[in-house]
């Protein structure tokens, strides 16, 4: 089969059809790409066209209440910074991880009430001149193009409310909460509606709603169907309103939620974390015919070569079978991972992704 743009290999997997290879991606932290340019690779060029593997873009829209984002403290090793959603957090500058969230803005209907203000549908909350800028080349080039989504459970307790705060509130006082995504929710597909219509089109839409941790799930499935189901169902309605598909990304052990999300038309799912429990090739088998499985490589592999490998060589031809996958780890690439090893991970991809 003559080689395909990766726009036209990825809508084959959610087709559940075969292509010339499986897509090939992975997330490198800034550290992994730094040790990557040191050991080779040119600065200033895309670590995917170095390694010559599919290519996504997503576009993005402002649905914060935007609160001033200001330097508060700028050390040899952090930074404390104020967000527009009105936190206060420190983020680490040698080491990646998510940052230490320190205060937070929003904590209860009242301040909700008074960010909700902040919140309306403007023109200026669209990044026209990206689109303008680089639109055309992405399409140009076959890239994969999403709309990123921003709401649910796990941006309102990692980036706007804090954990406990917002665990609390689901049983104690949901209402401020499920007002808070539904507004988050409204006000994107608002501004996603003007995109589209402005000719700048999209492939799928992405959201990031992590309900997992190690072999379990931050609420029950009955908690699910009453607080976040309905959020969920709107946005892979409104994807499919597009005539595009729908992927969920969501950390940890959420096999419980899979045949809900499967029941509602979920296209998509990512990333299949093994640490926490998931099973990519018991997902294939029960699910495989009705949803696209996106990762699924034990990225803790990466510190033993032989075992990854063998892992591939393992899942990798049952994933592949009639379309429906994605390849990547199941987490970001560490900066433990050289620039050869990396290469060796995309050749046993390509080699045994083929068709």
């Amino acid at each position: 089969m003559t080689e395909l743009t990766t726009k036209e290999r990825i809508s084959r997997m959610f087709a559940h059809r075969d292509a010339d290879r499986v897509p090939i991606t992975d997330d490198p932290w800034s550290s992994t790409l730094a040790r990557w340019h040191r050991e080779g690779m040119p600065e200033g060029m895309d670590f995917r066209d170095y390694f010559g593997i599919d290519k996504f873009s997503s576009i993005g829209v402002d649905n914060s209440p935007r609160y001033p984002e200001r330097v508060l403290e700028d050390t040899a090793d952090y930074t404390v910074t104020t967000s527009n959603f009105g936190v206060t957090m420190k983020q680490w500058k040698n080491v990646n991880s998510t940052p230490q969230f320190l205060e937070h803005t929003i904590v209860d209907s009242d301040s909700w009430r008074k960010a909700k203000e902040r919140v309306t549908p403007t023109d200026d909350r669209i990044n026209w001149g990206w689109l303008q800028k680089n639109y055309k080349r992405l399409r140009d080039e076959g890239q994969w193009i999403s709309a990123f989504l921003w709401f649910g459970f796990d941006i309102s307790h990692s980036w706007i409310s804090g954990t406990e705060r917002v665990l609390m509130a689901i049983a104690e006082e949901p209402e401020w909460l499920t007002d808070m995504i539904g507004h988050m929710l409204d006000v994107s597909l608002t501004l996603f509606d003007r995109v589209w219509d402005a000719g700048y089109t999209f492939d799928s839409v992405t959201w990031c709603d992590d309900m997992g941790y190690k072999h379990n799930q931050f609420f029950s499935l009955n908690t699910y169907r009453e607080f976040l189901k309905p959020y969920h169902q709107r946005a892979i309605d409104w994807a499919h309103g597009k005539g595009v598909v729908a992927e969920l990304h969501s950390c940890g052990d959420v096999n419980p939620l899979v045949p809900e999300l499967v029941s509602m038309g979920l296209d998509g799912l990512n990333p299949l974390e093994v640490k926490a429990g998931m099973d990519p090739v018991a997902l294939k088998g029960r699910y495989g015919g009705k949803l696209l499985l996106h990762g699924g490589v034990n990225a803790l592999l990466y510190e033993d070569e032989e075992a990854l490998a063998a892992e591939i060589k393992r899942i990798l031809p049952i994933m592949k079978e009639n379309g429906g996958y994605i390849f990547s780890t199941d987490h970001s690439v560490p900066s433990v991972v050289s620039l050869e090893e990396f290469r060796k991970v995309v050749e046993l991809a390509k080699e045994y992704g083929k068709y």
